[in-house]
C-alpha cells in the first residue's frame, strides 16, 4: 500500500520537475536581471571617473600656481632674492612666506578654501622656497554613494643660488722678461735705438747684440748692465763720437752723468731701454739721410760716417725732449714703446672695468675684492685695505684711484734693482707661491656665503720662466739654486715649480686647500739672434726652455683655467674671460 502510494506521488511530481528544468533552462530573462542588479555599481563607476578626472584637472591648475608661486618668489628681480641678498647668516627669509602664497591665491581665486602654505629659506648661498596645498573638489556623483568631494593636494619647490663672493688675489709678474715690448712692431722700434748690450756689427759678439737689445732693462745701479764697446766708446773723443744715440742727438737728461752730451767709460754701465720706451720715437728722414745705414760702422780708431753734425741715418729717433710717460696705453704710439707689462696693467683695468658691472647686474655690492701683488724675487702683499709702493691689498674700491692707477703704470715696476722688497734679477716662483699659499690664511678661504666669507681665486699673469739668479747693486748670484745637468747655471732658465731645483709643488698645495688657481701665460718671447756668449748662453737656455713652459703651467692651474694670450688685446680679453669664468663656476659650483 506505502509502495503504491510513493509511486503515485512520483508520477504526481514529475510534471513539476519537467517545469524546473524548463525554467532552467530558460536564459531569456537573464540579462535584464543581472543589468537592473548591476545598474547601480556601474553608474556609480562612470561617476567616479568624472569627478576624478574633474578633481584631476582642477589639481593641475592648482600645481601649475604652486609653481608659478615658488618660481616667482626665488627669480632674479624678487624682493625676496633681494632680502635674501642682505642676510648676515641662514635661516628664514623675512617675508618670503607671504609673498608666495600671496602669488598662488592671485592664481586660484576659482578655487577657495586652497589652504596654501610655504616657506622660504637662505642656506649657504641658496635660497629655497616650498609651497604646498590642500583642496576639497566637490563631486558630482560619487556623493550618492557617500563621497561627496575628492581632496587633492600637492606641493612645489624652486631654489635660486646667490652670486658668490670671491676675492681675487692677482699675482703679477714684474720680473725682466716682463719687459719684452707688447707686439712685434714695439720691438722693431726699440732694438732701432736701444743701446743696451750693444755691439758694433763688425766686433766680437762678447755680451753685445748687433741688432740692439729686445728687453727695455732699466737697472739704475752702476755696473749692472754690460759696459760694451758702443756705450764705452760713444763718447766726445771715443771713435764712434757723436754717433749715440744718432748724430745730432744729446744723451738725456736721465743719463746719470755725460761729458760732452754722450756716454763714456765712466758712466757707462746703466740700462737705457726702458727710459726710451717711456719717451718714445718717431720716423725721422732728414734732409741727406741714406737708408737705414747701421747705427754703428766699425771699430776702428776713425770716426765713422755720418759724424758729428752730419745727418743721421733714416729710421726712428728718440724723442729725447719728450717728458718720460708714467703709463703707455696703447701699441704704436710716439710717446712711448708699449711693453708686455703695460698692456697687462690696462688689462688688470678691464677686468676691474667688468667686476663693478657684474656687481651691479647681480645687485650685490662689494661682491668682488680684488689685490694687485707683483713679484720678481719676491712676491710684493699689502693688507686688506691698504696699500704700498709695490702692492695693492684686497679691496672693494674698484673704480678707485689706488688700484686703477697702480694697474696702468705696472711697468714702472719692472726690475730696477732697487726694490729691496720685490728684489732683482730673476723670476722666482718658488718664493712668490710660497709666500701667497701663507698669505691666503685659512681663515680667508670661505664659501662665498658672504664677504668674511669670500672664495679665493688666485690669478697668475706670467711668461713663466723660472730663473734662480739674484741682483744686488750689479752683483749677480743665485737663491735657492744648485748646479745640475738641467739648470747648470743660476740663471738657466726653467719652469715653475715642481722642477729639478725645487720638487715643491706649491700650486697644488694652493688647490688642495680651496683655493682656484687660475693662469694666463703670456708666451716667453723667442730671442732672436740668440748670444751664445752672453751670460753663460741665457739665451740659449732661456730658447730651449720655452717648449716646456705651457705644460708646466697648465699643471699649476686648476682645471678649465688656463689661459694663453699674445697680443694686447687678446691678454685683454682673456683676464676678462677668466674673470667671468670664475663667477660663473662659482655660482654653478654652490
Amino acid at each position: 500500500m506505502f509502495k503504491t502510494a510513493l509511486k503515485a506521488l512520483a508520477r504526481s511530481a514529475k510534471p513539476l520537475r519537467i517545469l524546473a528544468a524548463n525554467f532552467r533552462a530558460n536564459s531569456r530573462a537573464n540579462v535584464a536581471i543581472i543589468t537592473g542588479i548591476a545598474a547601480i555599481p556601474m553608474v556609480s563607476a562612470v561617476g567616479c571617473v568624472v569627478d576624478y578626472s574633474m578633481a584631476s584637472m582642477i589639481r593641475t591648475k592648482l600645481q601649475a600656481a604652486a609653481d608659478a608661486a615658488t618660481l616667482a618668489t626665488v627669480s632674479k628681480n624678487s624682493p625676496i632674492i633681494t632680502t635674501a641678498k642682505t642676510m648676515a647668516g641662514n635661516g628664514s627669509v623675512s617675508g618670503g612666506s607671504t609673498y608666495a602664497t600671496n602669488f598662488f591665491s592671485a592664481e586660484t581665486t576659482a578655487f577657495s578654501g586652497t589652504n596654501p602654505a610655504a616657506t622660504v629659506t637662505k642656506t649657504g648661498t641658496v635660497i629655497s622656497a616650498t609651497a604646498t596645498y590642500s583642496y576639497q573638489v566637490p563631486t558630482f556623483f560619487m556623493k550618492v554613494v557617500g563621497f561627496p568631494n575628492i581632496t587633492v593636494s600637492g606641493s612645489s619647490t624652486a631654489s635660486f643660488t646667490l652670486p658668490a663672493y670671491i676675492n681675487f688675489y692677482l699675482m703679477l709678474d714684474v720680473s725682466g722678461s716682463m719687459s719684452f715690448p707688447s707686439t712685434t712692431a714695439e720691438m722693431t722700434r726699440l732694438m732701432a735705438v736701444n743701446p743696451d748690450n750693444l755691439h758694433p756689427a763688425n766686433s766680437p759678439p762678447a755680451n753685445g747684440y748687433p741688432q740692439g737689445c729686445q728687453f727695455a732693462c732699466h737697472f739704475s745701479a752702476q755696473g749692472t748692465c754690460s759696459q760694451t764697446q758702443a756705450q764705452s766708446w760713444g763718447g766726445a773723443n771715443g771713435p764712434w763720437q757723436g754717433l749715440w744715440p744718432y748724430a745730432g742727438q744729446n744723451i738725456p737728461s736721465q743719463w746719470p752723468s755725460s761729458s760732452g752730451g754722450y756716454p763714456t767709460a765712466a758712466n757707462a754701465g746703466y740700462c737705457m731701454g726702458f727710459i726710451i720706451t717711456r719717451l718714445g720715437t718717431s720716423a725721422a728722414s732728414p734732409a741727406g739721410c741714406t737708408s737705414n745705414p747701421p747705427l754703428y760702422t766699425n771699430d776702428s780708431s776713425t770716426p765713422a760716417s755720418p759724424g758729428p753734425g752730419k745727418p743721421s741715418g733714416c729710421g726712428q729717433y728718440v724723442n729725447w725732449s719728450n717728458s718720460q710717460v708714467s703709463s703707455c696705453p696703447s701699441p704704436g704710439t710716439t710717446s712711448c714703446i708699449q711693453l708686455r707689462a703695460d698692456a697687462v696693467g690696462f688689462a688688470v683695468n678691464a677686468l676691474l672695468s667688468q667686476a663693478v658691472t657684474t656687481e651691479t647686474n647681480d645687485g650685490l655690492a662689494n661682491q668682488f675684492q680684488v689685490g694687485l701683488f707683483p713679484f720678481i724675487q719676491n712676491l710684493c702683499t699689502a693688507g686688506t685695505g691698504s696699500s704700498n709702493s709695490c702692492s695693492v691689498g684686497l679691496t672693494t674700491s674698484l673704480t678707485g684711484g689706488t688700484i686703477t692707477t697702480f694697474a696702468s703704470q705696472l711697468a714702472n715696476l719692472l726690475d730696477t734693482g732697487q726694490n729691496a722688497t720685490l728684489g732683482s734679477g730673476g723670476t722666482h716662483f718658488e718664493n712668490a707661491l710660497k709666500s701667497m699659499n701663507t698669505f691666503i690664511t685659512n681663515a680667508a678661504i670661505g664659501t662665498g656665503t658672504g664677504p668674511n666669507n669670500a672664495l679665493p681665486y688666485v690669478f697668475i699673469v706670467t711668461d713663466g720662466s723660472q730663473d734662480y739668479q739674484t741682483q744686488s747693486g750689479g752683483n749677480w748670484q743665485s737663491q735657492h739654486w744648485t748646479s745640475n745637468a738641467t739648470v747648470p747655471y743660476q740663471n738657466s732658465s726653467t719652469v715653475i715649480p715642481p722642477n729639478s731645483e725645487d720638487t715643491n709643488d706649491y700650486c697644488g698645495t694652493m688647490k688642495g686647500r680651496g683655493i682656484t688657481v687660475a693662469v694666463l701665460y703670456i708666451p716667453y718671447g723667442t730671442i732672436v739672434n740668440p748670444n751664445p756668449a752672453f751670460a753663460n748662453n741665457e739665451d740659449g737656455y732661456a730658447n730651449a726652455n720655452i717648449q716646456n713652459i705651457p705644460t708646466a703651467l697648465q699643471n699649476c692651474a686648476s682645471p678649465g683655467f688656463y689661459y694663453t694670450a699674445s697680443t694686447p688685446a687678446a691678454i685683454t680679453s682673456a683676464l676678462v674671460t677668466m674673470f667671468e669664468q670664475a663667477v660663473s663656476t662659482a655660482h654653478v659650483s654652490q
